[in-house]
């Protein structure tokens, strides 16, 4: 299969989607617009919308079990109750250091928040860090030494963590213990260029692979859990940033992309850039979990 059928979800084009998340208890597929701080989600049997606003740039969001958002904002990550919009502050992150935001994150098979941070000036510098945040608020730095943390995902047994940096650009796969939240064995698989495309957000499937966005590339590639480069899709985008998998057999594949910063050449070549993308799956992917947050 060499074509996913992706066509727009909604036609809306963002300056920047991210955190491409599947709602399953709801059949439904949330995202965040960082620049516009705002969460989106939409109902995939209805079509319907809904959107909620915050203070500040959104980087990253999860689900909870709670029916809560755990969401990852300029410098704080939040318990945001969709229904009633409460936002309770659960940790503070980097407040301190104003040259970095909090960026991607998803909640890991131990029912954590992973969450990276980056540096957002033109000239990246490894000033950034990967965290790891529980339900009682507890922050542990995992990882030191980033310009652009991202492309977090678990294996489906929830034993491997694949981690990326985007201006690294490299892509690392490291053993996880599911009880604990270490860490271990780092090993890097992946060294990327523009052409593959430099790792963006990332997903697992069924088999064990690791979906990473290409976006310096307009590719979507698909890499074997020791590196190798297993398909490398072309999609309808300048600039994908995360790739999810949903529905009833999770062969439903979301991609978000990044409009914002494109040249008058790339949107000509991809006027889509920028939209929500859905389509098929050649696998089913991995669910993500929930952060346990009761």
């Amino acid at each position: 299969m060499t074509d996913l059928g992706l066509r727009p979800l909604v036609p809306t084009l963002h300056q920047l989607a991210e955190s491409a998340v599947y709602d399953d208890r709801n059949n439904r597929l949330l995202y965040c617009d960082i620049p516009d701080k705002a969460i989106h989600a939409v109902d995939l049997a209805s079509g319907d919308t809904k959107v909620w606003r915050f203070p500040s740039v959104v980087g990253s969001f999860g689900l909870t079990e709670s029916g809560r958002f755990v969401v990852a904002l300029r410098d704080s990550v939040v318990l945001f109750d969709p229904e009633t919009a409460e936002s309770r502050t659960l940790a503070t992150i980097e407040a301190e250091i104003s040259e970095t935001r909090l960026n991607d994150g998803k909640v890991g098979p131990d029912g954590c928040f992973w969450v990276g941070t980056m540096d957002e000036r033109p000239d990246r510098q490894p000033i950034g860090a990967l965290y790891r945040v529980d339900p009682s608020g507890k922050v542990e730095r995992k990882i030191d030494g980033l310009m652009v943390s991202n492309g977090l995902a678990f294996s489906p047994d929830g034993r491997i963590m694949f981690h990326s940096d985007s201006r690294g650009p490299w892509i690392d796969r490291w053993a996880l213990d599911p009880a604990t939240g270490a860490i271990s064995d780092r090993k890097r698989i992946a060294v990327l260029d523009d052409v593959i495309g430099r790792p963006d957000g990332g997903a697992t499937d069924a088999e064990g692979n690791y979906w990473s966005a290409g976006v310096s590339g307009a590719k979507l590639n698909r890499f074997s859990p020791e590196g190798e480069l297993l398909a490398s899709y072309d999609v309808p985008a300048a600039a994908p940033t995360m790739p999810a998998f949903g529905g009833p057999d999770m062969k439903t594949l979301f991609l978000t992309s990044l409009r914002d910063g494109r040249t008058e050449e790339q949107l000509r070549r991809w006027p889509l850039t920028g939209s929500v993308f859905i389509g098929t799956s050649p696998v089913a992917g991995s669910p993500v979990s929930r952060f346990r947050d009761v």
